[in-house]
């Protein structure tokens, strides 16, 4: 029963359980009960997103040396009280009950999702 990490939008598969979507935003244009009809979150938690600053300077982000700011910056903000309860609960979680979570970028490597599958696999978090 473990987390899997995935692109919001994407088509559900089998035994994903309730997807989170872990974005500063919802989807624009799109009305709020189509949300998880349309594939991209049955649950919104920005919590886990990164700051809207963070967000803008991320957007901007074109080579490694950015990438690893963004990423060293939003790892602190992971660090906060209410984020880390949140990802040592997620990664409870994992061993009893299904679910995924995603964002909305194309490639995983240069997206917060894969520093969260990052640090709920640091707390013993079981993937898919």
């Amino acid at each position: 029963m473990p987390i899997k990490v995935l692109k919001l939008g994407s088509p559900r598969t089998a035994n994903e359980g309730v997807r989170i979507g872990t974005v500063r935003r919802p989807p624009r244009g799109v009305p709020k009960s189509q949300f998880a009809k349309l594939n991209f979150y049955d649950v919104w938690l920005p919590n886990l997103a990164p700051s809207p600053e963070l967000v803008a300077s991320a957007q901007q982000s074109q080579d490694v040396t950015s990438w690893k700011k963004f990423e060293r910056k939003f790892r602190t903000e992971m660090k906060h009280p209410n984020a880390a309860r949140i990802l040592d609960l997620l990664a409870a979680f994992s061993h009893q009950n299904s679910f995924s979570l995603g964002c909305y970028c194309e490639n995983e490597e240069r997206c917060h999702r894969s520093i969260l599958r990052e640090l709920l696999a640091q707390r013993g978090a079981e993937f898919c």
